[in-house]
């Protein structure tokens, strides 16, 4: 069983005009309004490849409510953490003159540990047992900044794959207690090794350093336009990223999570594995809004990285 965990949850909106302009009333296009969080895009992004998962999240108020309805019309599988406070909403508009996107990001609702704990309860009763264990996404006020190395303990007593995608404090916390695999950008990488900079050539050793201290067995270093890096203690790859038409960056990284989970669970190399996940990841962008990939997008940008991959595979020596 695949279990996405949420916890600071949103209903995502999204629109467009054709230019900002302070002060003045502009007209939008249509108002597109979807449930959003990073281990709730990651759950409609397996559904979207035809797999399953359970979705985990905090649900409050009328917000909560719309996501809980969202996710029953698209037959995705979930548990809700009760809890006393309106669930967040985010709103993107993307300039149409520009192309530019803006994003306005709200903190969350407030959430008690005890409240939080409920998500420990849950999977410790799950059957049956989750294999993999995907937890992404900001954490909202109230709880500690090491609930994601909490939730690592607890996935160790299932025997779990724990997958972390998250950033600053909580994302440190977590891999000090180990976990499966990470998914850092650059500057979540130098974090990690406690450096300001890092140059291209040297994004492997770091990665390595970080897999050698028992933080993660798997890292895959998120590159933006120059691709994606695996690396093991074997090793690693580099896979590049097609160059496509970018619309939205919203759920790139959620949607190529959901991509490596997919091949995953399905037995599959992590070397297919990751190509997968940057196609997924790709495709996103390509999309408006806060809509994320269409599969037929996924596998042509697939068949393109299988074929391509060790042409321009990058040299990191």
């Amino acid at each position: 069983m695949i279990v996405t965990i949420t916890m600071n949850p949103a209903v995502d909106k999204s629109t467009s005009v054709n230019k900002l302009v302070p002060e003045k009333k502009m007209r939008c296009s249509e108002l597109i309004t979807e449930a959003g969080g990073g281990g709730i895009n990651v759950s409609k992004a397996i559904k979207e490849l035809g797999g399953e998962s359970l979705a985990i999240f905090p649900s409050g108020g009328m917000n909560g409510k719309l996501i809980e309805n969202y996710l029953t019309a698209q037959q995705i599988n979930f548990k809700c953490l009760p809890v006393a406070h309106e669930t967040r909403e985010n709103i993107v508009v993307r300039e149409t003159d520009t192309n530019s996107q803006f994003r306005f990001v709200m903190p969350g609702a407030s959430l008690t540990e005890k409240e939080a704990h409920t998500c420990f309860d849950i999977l410790q009763q799950l059957q049956p047992r989750p294999s993999i264990i995907i937890a992404s996404g900001s954490l909202p006020p109230g709880l500690p900044e090491d609930f994601f190395g909490q939730l690592a303990r607890v996935v160790k007593q299932l025997n779990a794959r724990y997958i972390i995608d998250t950033s600053g404090k909580p994302l440190q916390l977590a891999a000090k207690e180990g976990v499966y695999l990470l998914k850092p950008n650059l500057s979540e990488l130098c974090a990690l090794v406690g450096r300001e900079h890092l140059e291209l050539n040297e994004v492997d050793d770091a990665a390595m350093e970080v897999i050698k201290e028992g933080r993660c067995e798997v890292m895959v270093v998120s590159m933006g336009p120059s691709g994606a890096l695996l690396v093991t203690r074997e090793g690693c790859e580099h896979v590049p990223t097609p160059t496509v038409k970018k619309q939205s960056t919203v759920g790139a990284g959620d949607s190529m999570v959901a991509g490596m989970v997919w091949m995953m669970a399905q037995g599959k190399s992590l070397s297919e594995t990751v190509r997968f996940g940057v196609a997924c990841g790709t495709a996103a962008t390509m999309n408006p809004g806060t809509q994320l990939f269409k599969k037929d997008d996924v596998y042509r940008l697939y068949e393109w990285i299988n074929k391509y991959a060790d042409k321009y595979k990058m040299n990191l020596d």
